[in-house]
């Protein structure tokens, strides 16, 4: 399944709400799939961490609201934080 980029937030929800049922039907059988076969992970030499874990702190308001948002577009509420802060 490829998504595309999108030229606003209108845009990508409208392109969400339109597909879901299609991307929860994709992700189902990913998951399914990937059950069967148990993944592997191999470490390249000179692998080197892309991203290092960092603790905020966050009002359980913007928490609560954040997990909303994220909910409302269907992803979960740390993509979405992480998507504020940059890429």
């Amino acid at each position: 399944m490829v998504i595309p980029s999108f030229s606003s937030e209108r845009a990508e929800t409208a392109w969400w709400d339109k597909n879901r049922a299609e991307v929860e039907a994709h992700l189902r059988r990913v998951l399914r799939d990937k059950a069967k076969t148990p993944p592997r992970v191999v470490m390249t030499p000179g692998y080197k961490k892309k991203f290092v874990p960092v603790a905020i702190g966050l009002s359980g308001a913007d928490l609560d609201a954040a997990r909303k948002i994220a909910e409302d577009r269907g992803i979960g509420y740390e993509a979405y934080i992480k998507s504020l802060v940059g890429k």
